[in-house]
């Protein structure tokens, strides 16, 4: 390994515009950042979704708020619809 062409490597405190801060280690000596963990939208559960041509709402309708057990029953259903109609008639 090649001596002195490594950075130095600091012990800094690390200080978000929020007023948060932690200790790391960085190359440079400070860090001064707009936005953290602590105060962005993804991770405080304050996001808001930006829907400007209605996909959201389009797709809401289309497949409806669905969870697994309701997946699970229309699937049953729709079996036994299909089994029904390919019945022989008397």
């Amino acid at each position: 390994m090649k001596e002195a062409i490594h950075p130095k490597y600091f012990d800094v405190e690390a200080r978000c515009a929020c007023g948060a801060t932690w200790t790391t280690r960085s190359t440079k000596p400070e860090l001064h950042l707009e936005i953290c963990s602590s105060c962005h939208p993804f991770f405080t559960g304050k996001q808001k979704m930006l829907d400007t041509e209605g996909r959201i709402e389009r797709f809401s309708k289309k497949y409806g708020a669905q969870t697994s057990e309701s997946r699970k029953t229309a699937a049953a259903a729709a079996k036994a619809k299909k089994a029904a109609a390919a019945a022989p008639a008397r």
